[in-house]
């Protein structure tokens, strides 16, 4: 009898110890950022519901990736791809001009199971930079590509090229108009992002941006600059969106993973000493993070009025904000 029962135990200990595997293995995380930013007054309920509705939209495209078993790398340039084809955003189309008015883009994506990264950065011509950066990654030796010659290389991969005009919006447009009266001041902000977690248990991060409006002719901000606007290891993925400059002297997105890997810091702890105690202190309060950890954690740190973003989790959690209060 007792022999009976301790195998009908051990049964039971294998079934749920199995189940749990299982239900660990099938967990995933996806966070998405279509920048951050300031504003005066209030966001109309038109223009919050156009851009929650972008937002969402991405968000769909990396779910689905990632419910059916695909992974991060994947859903991370889906996403991203979605968000450089929206004019809503400083990424693609709708990117900000220079100063000389027309269009530079940067873009990265990283590999946190492998350390493999690949960044393009300066492009005028590539539809989705985000392409051509996985391609940096997955087809040459290399981590970053510029100018012509990552526009050369997107063309041997058969990537979509387009006039530099593509990129324009009226909005930009308009905005380029106030810079050059001075009556508006250039902004460092606005980019694109994404990181994920996947079933295999491999983090992933993708970002993607037109860079400072107004911004000189060659300028290059944090987002191709791997472990300042995008880093991926086995730890956490990291997206950001702020101000270029301080965030490539900050390290940002590195020095997170590096706060959770030597200090052994929460997910959201090593967010908010690099955004609050580190960050701000140079003068870039202007930005945010959004991040994923190995367990599935989810942050989304910013120092601004608003940051564009949205959320979901294997676990039926999901989300979307733009102001400190969230739409759900």
């Amino acid at each position: 009898m007792k022999n009976k029962t301790l195998s009908v135990l051990l049964i039971l200990f294998y079934i749920f110890s199995s189940s749990h595997l299982i239900s660990q293995e099938r967990r995933w995380s996806i966070v998405l950022h279509g920048g951050a930013g300031s504003f005066s007054g209030t966001i109309d309920n038109s223009s919050k519901n156009e851009y929650v509705k972008a937002l969402v939209a991405a968000l769909e495209i990396g779910k689905s990736i990632l419910e059916n078993g695909g992974a991060s790398i994947d859903a991370v340039q889906a996403v991203v791809v979605e968000l450089e084809n929206c004019p809503l955003f400083n990424a693609g189309k709708g990117a900000v001009m220079n100063a000389d008015g027309f269009f530079e883009l940067d873009a990265a994506i990283m590999d946190g199971s492998s350390l493999m990264a690949g960044a393009v950065a300066g492009v005028k011509d590539i539809k989705n930079p985000v392409k051509a950066a996985r391609m940096v990654m997955d087809s040459t030796k290399h981590v970053l590509l510029i100018g012509e010659g990552a526009s050369m290389f997107a063309i041997s991969k058969n990537l979509e090229i387009v006039p530099n005009s593509y990129f324009s919006t009226e909005k930009r447009v308009e905005q380029y108009n106030k810079i050059q009266k001075g009556s508006e001041k250039p902004y460092p902000g606005g980019t694109v992002g994404c990181v994920a977690l996947d079933v295999n248990g491999n983090l992933s991060a993708a970002t993607s941006t037109g860079g400072m409006s107004g911004k000189r002719w060659g300028r290059v901000g944090d987002v191709p600059v791997i472990g300042a606007g995008t880093y991926a290891n086995k730890i956490v993925a990291v997206s950001g969106t702020g101000h270029g400059e301080i965030w490539i002297r900050r390290v940002v997105a590195h020095d997170i993973a590096a706060l959770m890997e030597y200090k052994d810091l929460s997910l959201e702890d090593a967010s908010n000493e690099v955004i609050f105690n580190k960050v701000g202190p140079m003068g870039g309060s202007g930005g945010g993070i959004i991040a994923v950890d190995s367990k599935g954690n989810i942050s989304m740190v910013f120092n601004t009025d608003i940051m564009y973003r949205a959320w979901a989790k294997s676990s039926g959690e999901q989300g979307a904000g733009i102001i400190n209060s969230t739409v759900k």
